[in-house]
């Protein structure tokens, strides 16, 4: 489908694209009453799903993005205004992420679908939803856009996707990701995901973390190299990327699906951007607003007025996916 136009116009600071993507996490929260539901996987581990129902016959599955969880500002957000506009939703805590250390050695990556596969069809086999619809922000929006087209058998009651800042590039945005313009956020993510390797070798002492080259990871591809490569059978850093990104995934999308990216990005790269998909793709869509930041997309330091990405989900569903 041709690229749709944006009509995303925040006040002057947001208009920063970093200002933009810090101030989602710092300043901007809600308050939600989630139902936690814990469920046993195939391999004897859990994942943890946090529900919010409004009695809906459509249910919107929300998978966060790395070292993100639930109760990240942009699922809080995402989860609240969905609820007043009549969805349900659950938020997927993927491996790890839900307060709550998982059971196995592994955890999850960016092109680990089978979680996703399986928290899909344990939802349509447990619940008599008529519509569920995925949305996926960053790493949650590259499992989503690739499960959608490596997957052949979905089950019919998933109608469509709404991805946000997604990486869908992965050797290209880790680049991107790895310069001095990013080394704060880098920064961050390398300091939760060190400890939880830390709490890894010692629940498994069988895995072998070397600890001093672990203090001295500056880049992913430092932690990849201990844990994503050998622990997934990965060959190395590159053949992870190259087969964990969504985007040579997107021709096979068969449902409704938009991605948002903001130009704007710090994360992305240019390939990260992908025209010429939307343009031959009939079911994909691509919005590329000027402005937006990372997962932000925040208008002003009004609250009412910083719902545009949410109300572009909204319009989304209502406009272009075929619910009941």
């Amino acid at each position: 489908m041709p690229v749709l136009q944006s009509n995303f116009t925040p006040s002057l600071p947001f208009k920063n694209g970093h200002f933009n993507t810090i101030y989602r996490p710092l300043f901007v929260k809600e308050d939600v009453n989630y139902e936690r539901k814990r469920v046993i996987t195939w391999d004897h581990d859990f994942i943890d799903l946090d529900f919010s129902i409004v009695e809906s016959n459509t249910l919107v599955l929300l998978i966060h993005g790395l070292e993100g969880s639930s109760s990240s500002s942009y699922m809080l957000t995402t989860t609240k205004y969905l609820n007043n506009n009549g969805f349900d939703t659950v938020c997927m805590n993927l491996r790890g992420c839900s307060g709550e250390d998982n059971l196995l050695l592994g955890t999850y990556h960016s092109g680990k679908t089978d979680d996703v596969d399986f928290v899909v069809n344990y939802l349509y086999e447990n619940y008599s939803y008529e519509n569920i619809i995925i949305v996926g922000f960053s790493l949650g929006g590259n499992l989503t856009l690739k499960y959608l087209g490596e997957y052949a058998h979905i089950p019919n009651t998933v109608k469509g996707a709404i991805a946000v800042s997604v990486p869908v590039d992965l050797t290209t945005s880790q680049a991107e990701l790895s310069k001095f313009k990013n080394k704060i956020y880098l920064s961050e993510f390398l300091k939760t995901m060190k400890s939880k390797l830390i709490a890894k070798a010692e629940q498994f002492p069988e895995f072998k973390l070397d600890r001093k080259l672990l203090a001295k990871a500056s880049k992913f591809r430092h932690i990849e190299k201990q844990y994503t490569v050998p622990v997934f059978g990965f060959e190395n850093s590159e053949d992870y990327w190259e087969k964990a990104s969504s985007k040579p995934y997107i021709p096979e999308i068969k449902h409704p699906t938009l991605l948002i990216n903001s130009l704007d990005d710090s994360f992305l790269s240019k390939e990260c951007y992908p025209y010429e998909e939307a343009e031959k793709v009939d079911n994909f869509y691509l919005i590329t607003p000027n402005y937006g930041g990372h997962v932000g997309f925040l208008s002003s330091f009004t609250k009412t007025e910083n719902n545009w990405l949410e109300q572009k989900m909204v319009q989304f569903i209502k406009e272009k996916i075929d619910l009941v």
